[in-house]
């Protein structure tokens, strides 16, 4: 136990305060069961991390502990947390949660069992915590952290700090948002490094090894990760990583389950439930047709991968610019808005805004008879009319 309080103060101790992820102002700290969710390399570790360090209170206080650490093969959690408890202890900061093996009952009983104690626990972006056998659902109160936005980005490499922009006052008052913008800032200047290296944290220090890095990511997800879903046979991971490459080669596209099938062995009747886990882990988004009910599993109209710098890794930098473009737009809106296809255009966001995504020439011919309609241009800086910078959409969180 001394040795996790030792490692508890050492990892508070380094971490910096300088820069703080959207999601730390946004959670409400002050509830007794906090979940946060998040892909591999999204900085939930660093989160909770920055959180104790601004607690300024001892380890035997305040303690954060990785349930992936070779003590908890020994020794329980709810027995750990009894030792603490009785020794003064008030908030617990649990990582990697989904490593230990019935760790939502056990979260339940701490909670239960210790009403002083606060918990506030990370877990990988596939759990549902209303399937675990100590359903917290109405009990925690829950997060989802996604990778860095451009805006994040920018604050991170200390190139500018700009205020986070309202979706609804970059479509209706983009010209305003400007004068909160440097006039010396040049957007496009550092928009494609972004584009390539910019939306794991993990990039920021060292950008050379980026893609080497989501490659082994990807791998540890599929391997060890999915091996806690209850529907996933493990011993399909190698079919799984092969839809990933072949996915990796093609998108955006309309899938074809009887290829597919064909190229990767997975019999076409799993496919959809094989998307849907590659979704749930952050490795690719499913773009479903406006209007149609995504609660029941069925073929998306288009596959995208998750994120721009995900695709520039998967596929060696052979990028297609238009690919490169909607796969930035989906990624920075996806987690917070319904994004779904229209008939027109090539995104509609919450069935009420209809975006068209292309380069400085792109024109409003497939939209131009629609209502709440936009052109969203790359390589442009300011907005123009119904025309709104890419750029700026990294700019919402």
């Amino acid at each position: 136990m001394d040795i996790l309080l030792e490692q508890s103060e050492r990892l508070v101790n380094s971490t910096q305060l300088d820069f703080k992820r959207y999601l730390f102002n946004t959670i409400k700290w002050n509830n007794r069961l906090i979940g946060i969710k998040g892909a591999r390399g999204t900085g939930k570790t660093t989160l909770l991390l920055q959180y104790l360090k601004e607690l300024h209170v001892p380890a035997n206080k305040a303690v954060y502990f990785s349930l992936d650490d070779l003590y908890f093969t020994f020794h329980t959690l709810k027995d750990t947390i009894n030792h603490f408890y009785k020794n003064g202890g008030e908030v617990i900061v649990l990582d990697e949660v989904h490593k230990y093996k019935n760790w939502s009952l056990e979260i339940k009983n701490i909670y239960d069992f210790f009403p002083t104690i606060k918990i506030i626990f990370t877990g990988s972006s596939i759990i549902d915590i209303t399937t675990q056998a100590g359903d917290l659902s109405r009990r925690a109160l829950m997060y989802e952290l996604t990778g860095l936005s451009f805006r994040e980005y920018l604050w991170a490499k200390n190139i500018v700090k700009i205020n986070p922009l309202s979706l609804n006052d970059l479509l209706h008052h983009p010209q305003d948002l400007l004068k909160s913008i440097p006039n010396d800032f040049r957007p496009l200047a550092h928009f494609v490094e972004y584009l390539k290296v910019g939306f794991y944290p993990f990039g920021l220090d060292d950008f050379s090894s980026v893609h080497q890095r989501i490659n082994q990511l990807i791998r540890t997800i599929v391997e060890i990760d999915m091996a806690e879903l209850q529907d996933f046979d493990i011993r399909n991971a190698k079919k799984l990583l092969q839809l990933i490459y072949v996915i990796a080669q093609q998108v955006p596209f309309k899938p074809n389950i009887s290829n597919l099938a064909e190229k990767t062995g997975i019999h076409r009747n799993s496919l959809n439930n094989y998307f849907h886990y590659l979704e749930q882990a952050k490795i690719i988004s499913l773009l479903f047709p406006a209007g149609i009910s995504t609660i029941v599993l069925q073929k998306p109209e288009k596959i995208f991968l998750n994120n721009s710098t995900l695709l520039y890794a998967l596929t060696e930098d052979n990028v297609e610019i238009g690919n490169a473009r909607e796969t930035f737009f989906l990624s920075q809106l996806v987690p917070f808005y319904t994004v779904q296809m229209p008939k027109q255009g090539d995104f509609i966001i919450n069935d009420k805004y209809t975006f068209e995504v292309g380069g400085k020439g792109k024109s409003v011919k497939q939209i131009k008879h629609l209502e709440d309609a936009w052109i969203v241009k790359d390589d442009i800086e300011m907005p123009m009319l119904k025309a709104i910078p890419l750029w700026m959409f990294g700019l919402l969180y």
